[in-house]
């Protein structure tokens, strides 16, 4: 009884934690200039007309992470996990670098790399999926590794070779299935990552959705809140997608 009712006492600080800020977010969203509350600040927000492109801009850029944080990592993890185990912890420990690196040092790091290249890269959205690669390989990495954990996965490469399949349709149609959830739920951390950093956006100037919120939110504040309130439902809903997406394969392996 005891450790039922400090469960269920964690779980509800927990809950307040997160449930406060975020019902005083909405209710700091419904407030107008008379202190009455209206959805004026929501009707507002199909009418900026910085949103749609900034928005836009964001997910490009959330696409071509995940896009190539993917196909960097999906193969290298397997390869570790394949002939290398014993680097595992090692290359743990460099995947939490960008955790404790200052985003100055970092965006200083890639623009000295990149300076000689070409215009397409230096002063475009793509100086910025370079960056966030490296800054979502902490999440991308550990997701992955929980993932390829999980299942037994010299047996199954063996299986695949022995039949005569090529590494890359080992990759494809033996190892990615098996590790579908991980890899949607890396593809879930990244894009909420995208839509949610300001820092090396603001640094590299460049006009992304949290740049844009942020700098929204300066003239007004009530739409700036109800668009991170929007988004962060819609992340809510994506997780709740990925959940499902997750549950139902779960369940169709038991029953086969």
């Amino acid at each position: 009884m005891k450790n039922k009712a400090l469960r269920w006492t964690v779980l509800t600080l927990f809950g307040l934690y997160f449930l406060v800020p975020m019902g005083a977010s909405v209710e700091f969203s419904l407030r107008d200039v008379n202190n009455t509350h209206s959805f004026a600040s929501w009707g507002k927000i199909l009418d900026e007309p910085d949103l749609l492109p900034t928005l836009g801009t964001s997910l490009w850029v959330a696409a071509g992470t995940v896009a190539l944080t993917l196909l960097l990592m999906v193969p290298t993890v397997s390869w570790v996990h394949l002939r290398k185990p014993k680097l595992r912890r090692l290359i743990e420990g460099v995947s939490l670098l960008p955790l404790v690196i200052p985003p100055i040092v970092l965006v200083n790091g890639v623009l000295v790399v990149f300076r000689d290249a070409p215009e397409v890269i230096n002063g475009t959205p793509v100086i910025l999926v370079l960056e966030y690669v490296v800054l979502a390989l902490p999440f991308t990495y550990r997701t992955l590794d929980a993932g390829l954990a999980a299942i037994s996965l010299p047996t199954l490469v063996e299986a695949a070779r022995s039949l005569g399949a090529s590494w890359p349709t080992v990759l494809l149609r033996v190892i990615v299935p098996n590790i579908r959830s991980a890899v949607f739920g890396a593809a879930f951390l990244n894009l909420a990552l995208v839509l949610g950093e300001y820092t090396l956006a603001s640094i590299l100037l460049m006009d992304t959705f949290p740049v844009w919120t942020v700098s929204t939110g300066q003239s007004e504040a009530g739409v700036s809140v109800a668009v991170s309130l929007l988004s962060l439902l819609v992340a809510f809903l994506l997780l709740f997608v990925l959940s499902l997406v997750a549950g139902r394969r779960k369940a169709s392996r038991g029953v086969a």
